[in-house]
């Protein structure tokens, strides 16, 4: 088996076992303090070497009726929208930010047909046209960042092919996203920041895969880094194949990814690199509005924070307009991280995994603090 994490755990002891944490921690020979640290680290956490020999060996001598159970249960949180014999098939958002000011902001916002004025985090939108996307919408915030949101279906012939395929569409998205900015503001291509990054969300809605495979290709599909070569001469180049093989049958994980899906209701995870998630029951999921809403709230304001980093860096007070000064941020810092009352639980663990994999919240208590110093 491969590494245990603290859902895995908790899936032996619950699902599997049928034991109390108390128990479950007797059995093991370990405190129940552990187990429950384990389980609240749900997938990103690894037990200790010992832990890991302890939890091998209660698997081992479970009867075979609990072992049944485990991989039913392990099956059922892999589970995903994959009819027999079907391809991949994706759905590709691309989320590329860049601050430009809450002056520039309030005039491109002038001219927009698409507002959100009773939002706390104010926006407006508009469509525009792009040579590849099949939507293009810039979403424009009053704080002063403005987020291209690129729709790209894919039907790839696997996960290493649409891996390339982002990195390497990287290097016409930043171009083109720089040229439209600065010819919307019609400035001086000098005095306009650029685009500096690009994060992706991936909504998958056909697969292969099954069972555990399916579950480590949306982890691949949330940290794709693994499947490419970055530097070799000609730009990002495919892997060996057999590298998704091996990972896809042995499986794959990573620290810093996250897992937000809910068993039997859809499979979610947040890598630092983007997002992958699948519903399997469309009716009980989020939506992919909810993901791509919650996205653009925290790349608008990741990059905002960026800003006032970047003027630290450059020798700079940092300042902003008062009403985005750090009273702002600490309001953003309340809503991104406290439960709202009409938030649903699927909804809470996607923007807390979203929060964890961006380090907002670090960036936002930076961002109070440098700007709450800036003015006495």
């Amino acid at each position: 088996m491969r590494q245990w994490t603290g859902r895995s755990a908790r899936l032996l002891r619950d699902d599997a076992l049928r034991l109390s944490v108390r128990d479950f921690a007797d059995y093991l020979g370990v405190s129940d303090r552990a187990v429950s640290k384990w389980e609240a680290g749900g997938e990103s956490y690894r037990p200790r070497a010992d832990s890991q020999a302890a939890l091998d060996t209660a698997l081992i001598r479970a009867t075979d009726e609990a072992k049944a159970r485990f991989a039913e249960a392990l099956g059922l949180e892999g589970a995903g929208p994959s009819p027999a014999g079907g391809g991949i098939e994706v759905d590709s958002h691309k989320f590329l930010p860049v601050f430009i000011g809450a002056e520039r902001a309030h005039r491109l916002r002038a001219d927009m047909a698409h507002h959100a004025e009773d939002e706390w985090l104010q926006s407006s939108a508009a469509f525009l046209d792009h040579p590849e996307a099949h939507e293009c919408t810039l979403h424009v915030f009053a704080c002063g960042v403005a987020v291209f949101h690129l729709v790209q279906p894919h039907a790839p012939s696997s996960l290493t092919e649409l891996a390339v395929w982002r990195y390497r569409s990287y290097a016409t998205d930043l171009p083109w996203a720089r040229t439209k900015i600065h010819d919307l503001l019609d400035a001086d291509h000098l005095r306009v920041p650029n685009p500096e990054y690009v994060l992706s969300l991936y909504w998958l809605t056909s697969a292969p895969w099954t069972g555990s495979e399916f579950d480590t290709a949306l982890r691949l599909l949330s940290t794709p880094s693994v499947l490419v070569d970055r530097g070799a001469s000609g730009g990002p180049a495919p892997l060996d194949g057999a590298v998704e093989e091996t990972l896809l049958a042995t499986g794959f994980d990573h620290p810093d990814i996250v897992s937000f899906g809910v068993r039997g209701v859809s499979a979610g995870y947040a890598g630092w690199s983007g997002v992958a998630y699948a519903s399997v029951s469309p009716e009980r999921s989020l939506t992919v509005d909810e993901l791509v809403a919650c996205e653009l709230t925290v790349q608008a304001l990741w990059c905002f924070t960026h800003q006032i980093q970047q003027m630290i860096e450059d020798g700079q007070d940092p300042s902003m307009p008062e009403e985005y000064g750090w009273r702002f941020l600490r309001a953003a810092y309340s809503r991104l991280t406290t439960a709202r009352a009409q938030e649903t639980a699927q909804h809470v663990l996607m923007r807390e995994a979203i929060m964890k994999t961006s380090g907002l919240a670090d960036r936002l208590r930076a961002g109070q603090d440098a700007l709450r110093e800036s003015v006495g």
